[in-house]
């Protein structure tokens, strides 16, 4: 068959989604008069917004009569379940590398499941274009780390492309400039290798779901043998539990074109479909023909290192801002979500308001709490605490290889810092003006470091990392070192009680927001605790008038992200997340009864 099914995989920021755009655009997916986004892949709204790919994606394109499948998937460690499964609808991969960052962690990751799974591999290396291109050092690095991944001997000889994606040109050699995309598309024909598919009747393995309104949900994988058509019985089959076996009938057949779907009647072995069922379906499950209900092995998804407690909203301001409030609506949501993302591991709590979530970090539940919020959600989440194992009767926790680059000027701040983290430095390298540290490092280590590690490089130093290994555990960390500014009294904030607060520390609230006892309104350097009133009003009589005092000038408040916030988090702190506002409480809001639990 005339198909190609390559997936694109690259650290962030590397170029990735720039490529799938003039892939599509030089592929002729759209008009030669039709204005086209850029990233037009990231349709998701906290995709555009913070400018990464959060959710593996199809699209597809012909070129000299072959169809194209191309799978766009997530750079970010945290969304790894993403690109593990998603590999299993590819042939082949495109291996996209930064001209000047070389290899990345994130790049390691992906790529040693690609070698796994015996994938071929065309290495690109992007933004040749940059002044500070290092083109044959990164092509070193690349064959450094397949060697390293051990490689076979074909993936060690993979070809090598020379582009940029945002000039939309590639080149077989890094002496010659390109003038489009032809040399890429020459080299997935010719060699990535037509879908390996095997006699027998009707079997898909199911890599992704998809919701319609009409249809509900379809299931979306690479077609391993035979054809179905539309209206057909078949039978879905679960890998771990194949007596559970369901029977449905097919109610609709979709091909990926461009990017959207096509309906069509019948789907053939090697393409990448989309289904639509009478049936629930799972990922990971198999669609079989009822002649043969054998299910096919799905791949292993890496476990959850980072566990947060998400809870019903008991703060006084609950219920005044979200639609779905109650614990039946929180349960619900979360339980759909475990189901899409198979990275994510839903649990009940303790109580029927408590539920614990655990996920890849902090950025995958992240991203889960911001999607639950503009959704009309509202809740309380806890702290982010790593998830430990007994291993040989010692206690284990999750290590991550923590890549910088940064100023020399800053190298010594990082190391410090490293230092208190339980940080252990494997390599320093020298990069043209910059510095390149590799620590291994507790995960719990990184928890809260993001804002300290922008401030100690002046916004010049970009970090990464990515799960490494479970090791024995490191001994206590101190996650942080400055403590709260707490609300004494519920009421509006005023600048009067705003201005007589400011010399206790950083505040994160401006005047006339409403607060209550027990909100944490800003930080306090000393690392103590302490209860403020920033409610306080000036008392006024017939000797003083307010026109007497000179006006107020208030220092701008500090603005706490989600990010922020989950960085910020003490153990006896929560975030309380609505629709509108995202704030922080203590768990005990009365002080006397937060002094007792204390002693």
């Amino acid at each position: 068959m005339n198909i190609r099914n390559i997936a694109i995989i690259a650290h962030v920021d590397h170029g990735k989604t720039s490529l799938v755009n003039e892939l599509l655009k030089q592929g002729n997916v759209f008009r030669e008069n039709q204005k086209v986004d850029d990233r037009v892949m990231d349709n998701n709204a906290l995709e555009r917004e913070r400018g990464i790919t959060i959710l593996a994606k199809n699209a597809s394109f012909e070129y000299k009569d072959v169809k194209i499948n191309v799978i766009d998937t997530p750079g970010h460690a945290d969304f790894g379940g993403e690109v593990e499964r998603a590999l299993c609808m590819a042939d082949g991969v495109l291996l996209l590398v930064d001209s000047f960052e070389g290899p990345m962690p994130q790049t390691r990751f992906v790529l040693e499941k690609a070698i796994a799974l015996g994938h071929k591999i065309i290495i690109v290396i992007n933004k040749i274009d940059r002044p500070d291109a290092r083109i044959k050092e990164v092509s070193d690095e690349i064959l450094e780390l397949l060697l390293d991944l051990n490689a076979t001997n074909e993936q060690l000889n993979s070809p090598i492309i020379y582009a940029s994606a945002r000039l939309g040109i590639s080149s077989e050699s890094p002496t010659v400039r390109g003038t489009n995309l032809v040399p890429l598309f020459e080299k997935i024909i010719s060699y990535i290798d037509e879908p390996k598919t095997i006699k027998g009747t009707f079997k898909m393995l199911v890599s992704n779901t998809q919701h319609s309104d009409y249809l509900g949900k379809m299931a979306v994988g690479k077609i391993t043998s035979g054809t179905l058509k539309s209206g057909e019985q078949i039978v879905i089959v679960d890998y771990n539990n194949t007596k559970l076996k369901t029977t449905a009938k097919v109610t609709g057949l979709f091909e990926f074109s461009g990017l959207s779907q096509k309906a069509v009647e019948v789907v053939h072995a090697g393409d990448v479909a989309m289904v639509a069922l009478t049936a629930p379906i799972q990922i990971g499950s198999t669609i079989c023909s009822p002649a043969d209900a054998t299910p096919i092995e799905f791949t292993k998804i890496s476990e959850p290192s980072v566990e947060m407690a998400f809870m019903v909203n008991d703060s006084p301001f609950a219920g005044k801002e979200g639609k779905f409030v109650t614990s039946r609506n929180l349960r619900e949501r979360l339980y759909r979500e475990a189901e899409r993302d198979i990275s994510l591991r839903v649990t009940d709590g303790e109580t029927t308001e408590k539920f614990m979530v655990a996920g890849r970090g902090e950025m995958h539940l992240g991203i889960l709490i911001e999607n639950m919020r503009r959704e009309g959600y509202e809740f309380a989440v806890s702290q982010p605490k790593v998830l430990y194992k007994t291993i040989d009767g010692h206690k284990c926790e999750p290590i991550d290889k923590f890549v910088v680059d940064v100023p020399e000027s800053a190298v010594g701040a990082v190391m410090e810092k490293m230092g208190l983290r339980k940080g252990e430095l494997l390599q320093m390298t020298t990069i043209g003006s910059r510095n390149r540290l590799e620590f291994l490092i507790p995960s719990r280590g990184l928890f809260g470091y993001k804002s300290e590690f922008l401030t100690d490089t002046r916004g010049e130093g970009v970090m990464s990392s990515v799960f490494h290994s479970y090791e024995k555990y490191k001994g206590e960390i101190s996650r942080r070192f400055t403590g709260s500014l707490i609300a004494h009294e519920a009421g509006d904030s005023n600048a009067y009680g705003l201005y007589h607060s400011e010399d206790r520390g950083t505040l994160f609230i401006g005047a006339g927001v409403p607060v209550y006892e027990g909100m944490v309104v800003g930080e306090n350097p000393n690392g103590n605790d302490l209860v403020i009133n920033v409610c306080k009003r000036k008392q006024l009589t017939n000797m003083r008038s307010s026109s007497s005092d000179e006006a107020l000038r208030l220092t701008p408040p500090k603005i706490m992200s989600l990010e922020n916030i989950l960085e910020f988090l003490a153990d006896d702190e929560l975030m309380e997340v609505t629709p509108k506002n995202v704030r922080i409480r203590k768990k005990i809001l009365d002080k006397d009864l937060r002094m007792k639990a204390n002693k």
